[in-house]
């Protein structure tokens, strides 16, 4: 594969195409680098403050956790780290390559916007990802199994998304995560002594992602290059469609609406591929320290008292379903329930384990008033229930054969949420931590993906309007998806969109790079599928 990132050339090797960039030569202020290093140390003073204070619960004085959830940490903060060398950059390479801010102040002006769009982020896309894992890896996930899981996933995706950076190639971590997510679900299948649907891959929920990422890079390109075409069409000013003179700043309105959308897309990518490493981060920490993270700790008197009045209403209305299956203990309700979830389908028993299992979870959290109070010994056992149930309610709500009425759903959709939330969560701190890895990775690997997207993919220099176009609908793109709760690749929509504007703009494209880009594509999936069920099967003959 040619090195496209070979930026130090001359020309870009074909006729017509725009001189080398200046950012060759580029040169960091040093003002930058304090900056970075004041965020980077108050970052990890506010994370480690909140994480001790969390741990402050935590009655087990072995070093074993603290280490391997400091390992942990540090790996999953590496996969953001090596993300915001591939999808951050791409949000400043449009504002960079029209001189609408510097090189430097693009990059801080991405990272606090990504930041922001990190901290107001549903997790939605979090527990998304987290859904495609192996049901019985996430019950487990503080065994040796559920660590190879976390580790071997993490670990492929961070090789492949270096590798990628190093040649230049706009890559996508979406891609590389649910590939090795898809990776370790069928090593782990493969593995298993009676294989079952809780051991392998949710295909369901990888086909409905899947579908996302592969729609997301054809509505890029087809959505920018239809868009640019009606500009040209409908706005007739000239400097809108001329390229960047030297260093020469864009007129003020051009330069305030390639900024905005710049500001858009970081703000939208930190709300969407910032919460890709937050969900398995919550893993770990659940699997390391369960008695501070197994069951969301804000939720008190009030949160509780509501909690168990949802759980009542659902418990009525899934007694209507249950027909005349008879009602289980606790224990043999919880085989039952697991099973609708290993099957991936629901019967009257199963609705009537639900309804066991949710009266089970009401006593106990009932009775200890807030989240708080819970035994660190019940914690998990909770949670694992918990989750069950939510997971069953997704497949009875789905289920045509039942007949659900609508007013009958709202009720379930409302409890599935009361248990979403109470085992679901993200602190702050850790959204925090996620925002400035993935800021720290831009500052340091910006400028081989910045170089490609800004000139590498069409023969010509990037014109205002196609720096607008292309941000302007990856914007929206990745922001309806946050909406949706679905992951997209902000590489893909992006790298798409400036394709798509080069050809309404008849430039041109350059092939060498578009073949390089579409390979490393196509391998993403097969590469970090191979990559993570390798690691996983070494990581569980070891731990």
């Amino acid at each position: 594969m040619a090195n496209v990132s070979a930026v130090g050339e001359a020309s870009l090797g074909s006729k017509g195409a725009a001189p080398a960039s200046p950012l060759v030569t580029h040169k960091t202020n040093p003002w930058f680098n304090v900056l970075a290093a004041v965020v980077v140390i108050g970052g990890i003073i506010y994370a480690g403050y909140h994480l001790a204070q969390d741990l402050s619960v935590v009655r087990d004085t072995r070093a074993y956790p603290y280490v391997l959830l400091g390992i942990a940490l540090l790996i999953a903060l590496g996969f953001e780290f090596v993300n915001g060398f591939h999808d951050t950059a791409n949000a400043v390479a449009t504002v960079i390559y029209t001189n609408s801010l510097s090189p430097n102040l693009a990059v801080v002006w991405s990272g606090f916007f990504n930041f922001l769009g990190v901290l107001v982020s549903t997790g939605a896309v979090a527990f998304g990802i987290v859904s495609l894992l192996p049901v019985e890896l996430i019950l487990q996930v503080g065994s040796g199994a559920g660590f190879a899981m976390v580790f071997a996933l993490l670990i492929a995706a961070i090789l492949w998304n270096l590798g990628t950076w190093y040649f230049g190639l706009p890559s996508s971590s979406s891609h590389t995560l649910i590939g090795s997510i898809i990776g370790v679900g069928l090593m782990n299948q493969l593995m298993a002594a009676n294989p079952s649907g809780t051991s392998g891959v949710d295909w369901g929920q990888a086909t409905k992602i899947g579908e996302t990422l592969l729609v997301s890079p054809l509505i890029g390109f087809s959505a920018a290059w239809l868009l640019l075409t009606i500009l040209k069409a409908t706005i007739r000013v000239p400097a809108l469609y001329k390229e960047p003179q030297g260093n020469t700043p864009p007129p003020l309105w051009i330069r305030g609406l390639l900024i905005l959308t710049c500001t858009g897309v970081s703000f939208f990518h930190g709300g969407n591929d910032g919460q890709k490493g937050m969900g398995l981060i919550m893993l770990i920490l659940i699997g390391t320290v369960p008695t501070a993270y197994a069951l969301n700790r804000t939720m008190h008197e009030a949160d509780v008292a509501q909690f168990v009045t949802v759980s009542a209403q659902a418990q009525t209305t899934l007694s209507r379903y249950s027909g005349n299956a008879v009602a289980e203990d606790t224990q043999d309700a919880r085989a039952t329930a697991m099973q609708v979830v290993r099957d991936r389908k629901i019967t009257a028993q199963g609705v009537a384990a639900l309804s066991v299992l949710a009266k089970s979870i009401s006593n106990q959290v009932g009775e200890y008033h807030s989240m708080a109070n819970v035994p660190a010994g019940s914690m998990v056992n909770i949670r694992n229930d918990m989750y069950v149930v939510s997971e069953g309610l997704r497949f009875m709500t789905k289920a045509a054969t039942l007949n659900i009425s609508n007013a009958d759903k709202a009720v379930l959709g409302s409890y599935k949420g009361e248990l979403d939330h109470s085992t679901k969560f993200i602190p702050t701190w850790v959204k925090v931590a996620v925002a400035i890895a993935l800021g720290l990775g831009t500052m340091i690997g910006w400028k081989r993906i910045v170089v490609t997207v800004g000139e590498r993919i069409g023969k010509t220099h990037l014109t205002y309007a196609q720096g607008a176009s292309a941000e302007i609908v990856a914007m929206a793109t990745i922001g309806a998806a946050e909406l949706y709760g679905l992951p997209v690749s902000t590489t893909h929509v992006l790298s798409s969109g400036v394709a798509g504007t080069m050809v309404a703009n008849n430039s041109g494209l350059q092939w060498a790079t578009v073949r390089n880009l579409l390979m490393a594509w196509v391998l993403t999936l097969p590469v970090s599928i191979a990559l993570a069920a390798g690691l996983f099967w070494l990581l569980r003959t070891l731990l």
